[in-house]
């Protein structure tokens, strides 16, 4: 999926893409907010797309590499997270003293999403994309060291880029997402094959979302992933009464189950005193501890189910 360039002690780097599948809804979230939602799911700024905070994938990163690494420090979390030393070289002491002071090998990137799944009239669900973040794809792909000659074209609103045979047709050349109608014009296949082969962890997926990958114009896109997302209503309860307390109404905002993400993983060498460890080790150590198919628990509200991911670390 991308090069990996050993490295020596002298700073080269090596990079692969972290994609997570959502198995049930995400809230990323941004903290409190003055709107409607009090709690929003984080957003890029300037396109308002959803997206997942770098130092919090590596947080969850680092944590799935402690749980691995316990049972060998008498199934001690705090002994694997300050004393395992690939844990440390990978991402840093978790605590500095002295000398001991270094950054960690491992740099991740905010992960950006890649496709978000709309209800549809035929075929259950799409997952939609737009050229804008199959353009910034490409890009990504290359920090990466994939090269891709994708000819992604233009898409008029209203339009879409899905495969003839797909299930969500209506009437030959039409699609019926949410309350909106679409007009297909054509096929992207190379793009379509390439992210099914990417992205899923299992064959089940992988068939699905081949066929239902829907392009459209980047503000039809933007349109849903604005306004389509989960906004439930949350209350908290008066022990004795069983009634809402004052106050305690709020709504917390997530992102639909199937939402397809990728990060850009970075690895060095390290730079722990007398470690000679090379950005190809970091990498390989990384792999070792997500294997295709790793869940991950992102964003907030863990203990109600939110969050749960496949992860999959794709490294050529």
């Amino acid at each position: 999926m991308s090069e990996t360039t050993e490295s020596s002690k002298s700073g080269a780097t090596t990079a692969a893409i972290l994609y997570l599948h959502a198995q049930t809804a995400m809230h990323p979230g941004s903290g409190t907010a003055l709107g409607t939602v009090d709690l929003p799911v984080q957003r890029e700024r300037h396109t308002q797309w959803p997206v997942v905070p770098g130092s919090a994938l590596k947080g969850i990163l680092r944590d799935r590499c402690r749980e691995q690494a316990r049972t060998r420090f008498e199934n001690s979390r705090k002994r694997a997270n300050e004393e395992d030393p690939q844990l440390v070289s990978a991402f840093g002491p978790a605590r500095v003293d002295g000398d001991n002071a270094h950054a960690g090998a491992l740099s991740i990137s905010d992960a950006r999403l890649l496709a978000f799944p709309v209800r549809s009239l035929k075929g259950v669900f799409a997952w939609v994309t737009c050229p804008a973040v199959l353009e910034r794809y490409v890009r990504d792909l290359a920090l990466a060291g994939v090269r891709l000659d994708w000819k992604i074209p233009y898409v008029g609103s209203e339009k879409a880029l899905v495969i003839k045979t797909s299930p969500l047709i209506v009437d030959e050349n039409q699609l019926v997402l949410e309350e909106f109608q679409f007009e297909s014009i054509g096929d992207l296949a190379n793009a379509r094959s390439w992210i099914a082969a990417q992205v899923c962890c299992d064959e089940y997926t992988k068939r699905r979302l081949e066929p239902n990958l829907v392009v459209l114009c980047d503000d039809d896109y933007t349109h849903f992933v604005k306004h389509a997302t989960e906004v439930t209503a949350r209350v908290a309860l008066d022990y004795e009464t069983k009634t809402v307390k004052t106050g305690a109404l709020f709504y917390q905002e997530f992102l639909p189950a199937e939402s397809l993400f990728y990060s850009v993983v970075f690895a060095a060498a390290s730079r722990r005193k007398d470690d000679p460890a090379t950005a190809g080790d970091t990498m390989r150590y990384l792999a070792a501890n997500i294997p295709d198919g790793t869940v991950l628990q992102v964003g907030g509200d863990e203990t109600t189910g939110k969050g749960i991911c496949l992860a999959r670390l794709a490294i050529k």
